[in-house]
């Protein structure tokens, strides 16, 4: 298997936070506002985050920066989206590009 192939399970604060262009800070007090975001902390205290994780906080950044949700109102529409969160542009476009390269190979129908 090769570097490319294996993927991280566990991103650090600092690695989310330049991932999303949030400060630190912005992601912790998200923590403490949606429940939907609870990373997991080892016990010095460090946030691991997990895909799923960094899939909730940009739904939380698109929320609150593309549409304009106050905090209370992002919250609201991360409860009734009752636990799914929709998939990320980026997520997709990779899911697209996956599925163009396994059409790709498939031997033409007959």
């Amino acid at each position: 298997m090769s570097d490319a192939q294996i993927s991280k399970l566990y991103f650090s604060i600092s690695e989310v936070c330049t991932r999303l262009g949030l400060e630190p800070h912005v992601l912790r007090y998200w923590e403490g506002e949606f429940e939907q975001l609870q990373p997991r902390k080892n016990r010095s205290g460090r946030r691991s985050y997990t895909e799923e994780d960094i899939a909730v906080a940009e739904r939380i950044q698109f929320l609150v920066r593309e549409e304009k949700y106050t905090i209370e109102g992002a919250r609201q529409q991360m409860d009734r989206a009752d636990g799914e969160i929709a998939p990320s542009r980026e997520a997709l476009r990779e899911l697209r590009a996956f599925l163009v390269d396994v059409l790709d190979r498939l031997p033409p129908a007959s």
